[in-house]
C-alpha cells in the first residue's frame, strides 16, 4: 500500500505543497512584503508631516500679523500646512491687492461672496493634501480583505487535494489525512500572516489622516480668523 509522506516541518509543507499552493504562498508573500514597504513609507510621512506641523505652528505663533507670519511661512521647507498658508494669502492678495504690503493703506473688507470663495479654495486644497496624504492606504486595504480569502482559498483547493490522494492510498486513519491537512491550512497562516499587519497599520494610519485632515480645518478656520481680527473681512 502507497505511504503518504509525512512533511517533517513548515518548510517542508511549503516545499512538498502542490503548484497552486506555492502559487498562493508566492502571492501572500509578495502582498506580505508590499504591505510593509508601504508600513515603514506611511510612518516617515506621518512622522515628518508632524515635525512640519510643529515648525509651522511655531513660526505663525512668533508673528504678530498675517504679513509677518507670511514672511516667516516662506523660509519653511514645502508642507502641506506651507502650501495651504501661501494659498490663502495669495487668493485674498488677488482679492485685494496691495493689502498685506507694509504700511499699506486700509482697504474694504471681503464681501460675503469672496468670503465664500476663499473658503472654498481651502476647502479644496485641504481635500488635495488629504487624498495626497492617503496614498497607499487602499492598498492596505486590499491586502487586508484579499489576504485571508486567498488563504481560504488554497486550503480548500488543498483539503480537496487531500481527500484525493486519500481515494489514491485507500486509507482514512489520521496519518493519512493530517498530512495533507497541515500542508493545505498553510496557505491560510499565510494569508492571516499577510493581513494582519496591514489591517493593523490601515487603521492606525486612517485615525492619523483624520487627525491631520482636523488640524488642517482647523488652521483654516485660524486664518478666516486672522483676517477678521486684523478688519480685512
Amino acid at each position: 500500500m502507497l505511504q503518504m509522506r509525512s512533511p517533517q516541518g513548515m518548510m517542508d509543507m511549503i516545499l512538498g505543497g502542490t503548484l497552486f499552493t506555492r502559487i498562493i504562498l508566492l502571492v501572500t508573500a509578495v502582498f506580505s512584503l508590499a504591505s510593509w514597504v508601504i508600513i515603514f513609507w506611511k510612518l516617515g510621512q506621518f512622522r515628518r508631516l508632524r515635525r512640519q506641523g510643529t515648525e509651522f505652528l511655531q513660526s505663525v505663533e512668533r508673528a504678530p500679523r498675517l504679513e509677518d507670519a507670511y514672511k516667516l511661512v516662506l523660509g519653511l521647507k514645502e508642507s502641506p500646512y506651507v502650501r495651504i498658508f501661501r494659498r490663502g494669502i495669495n487668493f485674498f492678495s488677488e482679492l485685494r491687492p496691495g493689502a498685506l504690503k507694509p504700511n499699506a493703506p486700509p482697504t474694504p473688507g471681503l464681501t460675503d461672496a469672496q468670503l465664500e470663495a476663499l473658503r472654498l479654495v481651502l476647502e479644496k486644497d485641504q481635500a488635495e493634501e488629504r487624498d495626497s496624504l492617503a496614498a497607499g492606504l487602499a492598498w492596505l486595504a486590499i491586502i487586508g480583505t484579499v489576504g485571508p480569502l486567498l488563504g481560504l482559498l488554497g486550503t480548500v483547493v488543498g483539503v480537496m487535494d487531500a481527500f484525493l490522494g486519500i481515494t489514491a492510498v485507500g486509507s482514512a486513519n489520521i496519518s493519512a489525512v493530517a498530512p495533507g491537512i497541515a500542508e493545505a491550512l498553510v496557505t491560510t497562516v499565510a494569508g492571516l500572516a499577510a493581513a494582519i499587519p496591514a489591517v493593523i497599520a490601515y487603521n492606525y494610519f486612517v485615525a492619523k489622516l483624520n487627525f491631520f485632515a482636523g488640524e488642517l480645518q482647523g488652521f483654516a478656520n485660524e486664518f478666516i480668523g486672522a483676517l477678521a481680527r486684523e478688519g480685512r473681512l
